[in-house]
């Protein structure tokens, strides 16, 4: 996937009305009537929506006979969720590095001189 289908995939799912709908057809194939209904807004509000998806390879249109159900492209999500993975695995190898290097640390207790601990070295007593 290109950078810029990638870019466009995630803007695309930006928008939270975008991602109920992406979430329905999560579930199956539905007509832009069936998608539009748990919305407050317009069939042709709903319809730019959906027209987002389908420019960002999210979503396609088929045809059914006199319905045009919009079905969701699950591979553009794989691709997603692997570009997502590849950064988080790398996050997750560094974060082990750093317990790593902290469990190989001497205990600050041990080694805490006056003054370090955070105290002025004063007592309040």
């Amino acid at each position: 996937m290109s950078t810029d289908t990638l870019s466009l995939v995630f803007s695309a799912l930006a928008d939270p009305t975008r991602r109920q709908i992406v979430a329905r057809l999560a579930a199956g194939d539905a007509t832009l009537t069936e998608l539009a209904e748990p919305f407050d807004m317009s069939l042709q509000a709903v319809a730019k929506h959906l027209a987002v998806l389908e420019d960002a390879g999210v979503v396609t249109r088929g045809k059914d006979g006199r319905r045009r159900p919009a079905h969701l492209e699950v591979e553009v999500l794989d691709l997603m969720a692997g570009w997502i993975e590849r950064y988080r695995q790398r996050a997750e190898e560094r974060y082990q590095r750093l317990d790593e290097v902290l469990a190989a640390m001497p205990d600050a207790e041990k080694t805490s001189e006056p003054g370090r601990d955070g105290h002025c070295g004063v007592s309040s007593t």
